[in-house]
């Protein structure tokens, strides 16, 4: 996966937009952030529940794993690019936009 394919999925969300932090790329819904490109672009990090990500590591730890420090362990999760799919990526984003969007917004994507 190519970080134009991350920030693609990341941004056919509801509502989701691309905007900057610490200098590089950051995908928010509603202003607050679900998913980050890193500054070489070359790894992405969505925002999971510790179960969540517990799950996106047992199953595809060439894939994931958890982000350094604290938020790694309340459940930032990096994401190996290169060695990505498309469909574990889009899974995991849709986990995250879930995660941050409002309530009412997320059960709207739901219904769709």
């Amino acid at each position: 996966m190519t970080a134009d394919e991350f920030r693609s999925l990341a941004l056919s969300f509801p509502e989701a937009l691309e905007d900057a932090h610490m200098g590089h790329p950051d995908f928010r819904v509603r202003g607050k952030i679900f998913a980050t490109l890193g500054p070489d672009e070359d790894w992405g990090m969505v925002k999971l529940t510790t179960d969540q990500q517990a799950t996106f590591l047992r199953t595809e730890p060439d894939v994931f794993h958890p982000a350094s420090g604290a938020w790694g362990r309340r459940g930032c999760t990096i994401v190996r690019l290169r060695e990505a799919d498309e469909a574990s990526v889009r899974q995991a984003l849709i986990a995250a936009w879930r995660n941050t969007a409002p309530k009412r917004l997320a059960q709207h994507y739901d219904e769709e």
